[in-house]
């Protein structure tokens, strides 16, 4: 039991689990458009998202921790190593003009880390309202906007507003992780439970989901799809409005982001 519990933690810490939620919203891009299974960039973001979620989480630990790192952070840094090369593999099959849309999100990546702000001090997270708008934006583009750009098909009314749409779920998503992290959360990152309280945060998250369906409805001929999404409009609003601070320990980090992944895989099943 401690060996299965140590490979989990090792699944969600080296941030697979995430990669597969945003793997899961390209391939339902995918389904939402009609676009055929485009192989290399669908491994590129995969491998691009462990790469780059390792990286925010751990560079300045390792940095910092360097002669002292702990043999489970030691594995996380190879695991992640490998898949920078796996990602740089899958980069090289892809044409330059969907690497050169990619750059910049992957620049807004290493400025969210890195710190480059008032005499090198601060990072893009280190400032108040903004963690929570890069991450959703990342998501967003490079979910929806890069795999219609890849395979050239023009970028319509509909694939804005389903970009609107994903980045309004993203937030969502993201607010439960924001409840659990008051506690450790500095003031000066002014997340929107700390500006508004966790009820009002709740009431947020309730309109903007409310908004992203009032999206699926307009762009979505599919009634099949339309089904399958108010089922998950249902299940992350019960995660949303059971979040607290106390959370148990994998509620957000494995519950929450297996959300998309659920999602995808029911799309896949109507097919």
């Amino acid at each position: 039991m401690s060996f299965l519990k140590t490979i989990f933690d090792f699944y969600i810490n080296s941030s697979i689990h995430v990669a597969l939620a945003v793997y899961a919203f390209a391939r339902m891009t995918a389904l939402y458009f009609g676009i055929t299974y485009q192989e290399d960039l669908d491994y590129f973001i995969f491998f691009a998202t462990i790469s780059g979620y390792n990286f925010v989480k751990y560079a300045g630990v390792a940095k910092l921790h360097h002669m002292s790192l702990t043999k489970n952070l030691r594995v996380i840094q190879l695991f992640s190593l490998a898949c920078f090369i796996a990602m740089c593999w899958y980069a090289y099959q892809l044409p330059i003009r969907t690497l050169l849309f990619f750059v910049p999100f992957g620049v807004l990546t290493v400025l969210y880390a890195v710190p480059f702000l008032s005499g090198f001090q601060k990072n893009l997270r280190n400032i108040g309202h903004l963690k929570i708008l890069v991450i959703a934006l990342i998501w967003a583009a490079v979910t929806v906007l890069l795999p219609i750009y890849h395979v050239e098909d023009p970028i319509g009314t509909n694939v804005i507003l389903l970009t609107i749409q994903r980045f309004l779920i993203v937030v969502v998503l993201i607010l439960p992780f924001d409840i659990r992290d008051l506690k450790y959360d500095e003031i000066s990152l002014q997340t929107i439970p700390q500006k508004i309280g966790v009820p009002q945060t709740k009431k947020f998250g309730l309109a903007l989901m409310l908004f992203a369906i009032t999206i699926e409805f307009i762009i979505v001929p599919n009634p099949a799809f339309k089904n399958v999404y108010m089922i998950f409009f249902f299940v992350i609003l019960v995660f949303l409005m059971r979040a607290k601070e106390a959370q148990p320990k994998y509620y957000s980090s494995f519950f929450v982001e297996s959300i998309p992944i659920f999602w995808w895989l029911s799309l896949l099943i109507i097919q």
